[in-house]
């Protein structure tokens, strides 16, 4: 994994390239070996730009997102003009100057009150009975997808995340945000082209996605459902102060994108992982009720998003008994806090019965940590646990298509994701 000018990382010596094929083709090895040489590392995207602070150990990383003195929106930094880093990387990967505010002014980056307050808008929609009210529905889009799954084998090989785990976690939140069955393939396109490397890619996506949801506003403005959407544009109409209008596109953007892209992989990772580890799989089948720790081993191990949006130092702190001074970035690195052996016990295995600590339902940080906690934690939990539960009762002699070194991966930073999941039903 190269991390000076000589062994490929970038122009800076010592300088992390987190566009370093090595690091995202093994971000757990390579993330591994950063956390062990420092509490923090200078890192930069394509080994130049501003540079930021990595955070990878565990402690830190927890202290990173959960510490009020981090914001996510640099103007939030008190008396100084802080370069926005993601701006930059927007830019850099073709998003027009009039479609950038989409993608940087969302929930996600917003600090405090206003976080609460666009919090606050969705939150009911993702609350612990209205999860558990969703069930029988993601049960039955479950059932629904695996009764058609194999009429899509080509000799006898069927490719799980085309056809179970990209349309199950979609389907149930369009249905829940009020996106309409006909659009739905349109929004996994467009997914697909949000986090493509490739130049123009994203700017092309991210147009057709802003004026399809301004046209999906005004369906449900003349026709308005129990939807998602149409509570939005409720409080939008009738108090503009708590909703303003790119807010509204943004929040249903974060919320159909962030509600579909993780589950998806997380069901991939997890699948695949369950499938190389036999012992793991035969216990799990043996007791279906090792299934919620199940999921939460899984999304530690292994789980899609390797790091969060940059945080910025509000005043100097000091993280890992190391500066951070006012207005430096921080990354916080969740698939090396996740594997960090001061945190868990040889984290390097799986193991569905790793306990948690005591009275603690959640010691990995794979959903992340304090405010920016994701709002869908509960159903995507609850999507896995559905997801891998009826896969492995429909299909007792599943089995991997390829060598567990021949499955293909999508490289591309902050994400650990499969390309395909070809498998033996």
């Amino acid at each position: 994994m190269g991390t000076t000018a000589d062994d490929g990382a970038g122009p800076d010596p010592g300088m992390v390239n987190l566009m370093d094929p090595d690091l995202m083709a093994d971000p757990f090895g390579g993330y591994g070996r950063l956390r062990e040489r420092a509490p923090l590392l200078r890192g930069t995207f394509f080994g130049r730009g501003a540079p930021m602070w990595l955070a990878t150990r565990y402690e830190d990383v927890k202290m990173v997102l959960g510490d009020h003195r981090f914001v996510n929106n640099p103007a939030n930094v008190p008396g100084l003009d802080v370069q926005n880093i993601r701006e930059r990387e927007v830019e850099a990967r073709g998003v027009p100057a009039d479609l950038a505010e989409y993608v940087l002014d969302g929930i996600l980056d917003a600090d405090g009150a206003d976080h609460i307050r666009l919090r606050r808008l969705v939150s009911r929609a993702f609350t612990a009975r209205r999860v558990s009210e969703l069930r029988p529905r993601v049960e039955q889009i479950t059932e629904d997808l695996l009764d058609r799954l194999p009429a899509t084998a080509e000799d006898g090989v069927a490719e799980l995340i085309e056809h179970f785990a990209y349309p199950l976690p979609i389907t149930v939140i369009c249905e829940l945000v009020g996106i309409p069955e006909e659009d739905r393939p349109r929004w996994r396109a467009w997914g697909k082209a949000l986090v493509t490397l490739e130049a123009g890619g994203m700017g092309a996506a991210l147009r057709e996605m802003v004026a399809h949801i301004h046209e999906l506003i005004g369906r449900r403005r003349a026709a308005p459902t129990g939807d998602l959407l149409t509570g939005l544009i409720r409080a939008h109409d009738e108090d503009g102060d708590r909703l303003g209008d790119t807010e509204m596109v943004t929040l249903v953007l974060a919320l159909v994108l962030a509600g579909h892209e993780t589950t998806a992989h997380l069901i991939g990772n997890g699948t695949a992982a369950l499938l190389t580890h036999p012992d793991q799989l035969a216990l799990l089948r043996s007791d279906p009720a090792l299934m919620p720790r199940a999921v939460h081993e899984l999304m530690r191990w292994c789980g899609p998003v390797q790091a969060t949006r940059m945080r910025y130092a509000a005043e100097d702190v000091m993280v890992g008994g190391m500066p951070v001074g006012k207005g430096e970035a921080v990354m916080a690195v969740l698939v090396s806090a996740n594997h960090d052996p001061r945190a868990f016990d040889d984290p390097e295995r799986l193991d569905i019965t790793r306990e948690p600590e005591a009275g603690r339902k959640e010691t990995h940080v794979g959903f992340g940590h304090g405010l920016h906690y994701c709002l869908g934690a509960a159903l995507a939990r609850q999507e896995a646990e559905v997801a891998f539960g009826a896969l492995l009762r429909r299909f007792p002699d599943l089995s991997l298509a390829v060598a567990p070194e021949g499955l293909e991966r999508e490289l591309m930073p902050g994400s650990w994701r499969l390309a395909r999941l070809p498998v033996k039903l």
